[in-house]
């Protein structure tokens, strides 16, 4: 067994040990436990990550391609995704899974892609201070957290995975993704960390929660230029969702952005939700690791 199967143990056999570990006899009240959906090559580390400056702990969701045991010198680009819990597993999701492992697997077959995806759990009631870099005016966001968030990523996680997993640790290979806050964070993150992240997915941006600070930062901190941006909104998304996402591909595309690495796709009639966002994972990091496939 290699050292990256050692220090991961499968979903489902997390998820069936967890059921295994009460009493086996249940009330006929009692409902079922949620069937697990995520595949094979999906697992937990078995220890829980601290996070510096933050006082929690977190789980991560790691993907390896189809081939990962069996290609001992292959090396892989890597795509970070916050939300952790929505990315692989119906069990486990808020409102449906993103089927990433379903999606990789069937473009890996198809000799299109094949990358490590690294999930990384939201922090629940914490999620909404911790993808945020702006105070907020409204109180159920709490103090700005963002910046600890994403150096939790920079400096525990990437290197943790790095020097665990057979990776392409350069930013030209290492993206980072994410819907809603996860979209908004996504976008700060290349534009805070352009020796780290060359790729960002940028999903339903909540560029309101920044306010104007938001739109100020990335207007006047673009990205760098050979960074590849995938920005998606749905037309039904509501508010100014949509007028701020075009803000923004604007402002980009005047600061000197190549239009060749910004890709903005409004999608009509599409809104707020999983279901969304996981019909055009796919597309996404396709255009973001595969150009021209």
């Amino acid at each position: 067994m290699n050292k990256a199967m050692r220090l991961a143990i499968p979903l489902v056999l997390a998820l069936s040990g967890a059921a295994c570990g009460g009493s086996s006899a249940t009330s006929p009240d009692t409902p079922a436990a949620p069937t697990s959906t995520a595949q094979s090559n999906v697992s937990l580390p078995a220890q829980l990550l601290e996070m510096p400056g933050l006082n929690r702990q977190r789980q991560l969701r790691i993907y390896l391609p189809p081939d990962y045991a069996s290609s001992s010198a292959k090396r892989y680009p890597v795509l970070y995704m916050h939300d952790g819990q929505n990315l692989f597993d119906t069990a486990t999701a808020y409102a449906g899974e993103w089927r990433v492992d379903e999606s990789l697997n069937a473009l890996a077959k198809g000799g299109k892609l094949e990358l490590i995806v690294v999930g990384i759990d939201n922090g629940q009631a914490k999620r909404m201070s911790e993808l945020n870099p702006w105070i907020n005016p409204d109180p159920q966001f709490g103090a700005p957290e963002g910046d600890a968030y994403l150096d939790f990523i920079v400096k525990t996680v990437k290197p943790l995975i790095d020097s665990q997993y057979r990776t392409q640790p350069g930013p030209a290979h290492t993206g980072i993704m994410g819907s809603s806050m996860g979209g908004l964070i996504s976008h700060y993150a290349v534009t805070q960390y352009p020796s780290v992240f060359g790729l960002a997915g940028v999903f339903s941006p909540s560029y309101w929660a920044g306010g104007s600070a938001a739109l100020d930062h990335f207007s006047g901190k673009p990205a760098a230029t050979d960074a590849r941006l995938y920005l998606l909104m749905g037309g039904q998304e509501g508010g100014n969702m949509v007028s701020n996402v075009e803000k923004v591909n604007a402002a980009l595309l005047r600061g000197g952005h190549p239009p060749a690495n910004l890709s903005l796709k409004i999608t009509p009639g599409a809104g707020h939700n999983e279901a969304f966002w996981a019909s055009e994972f796919e597309r996404a990091v396709l255009w973001m690791f595969a150009p021209g496939a």
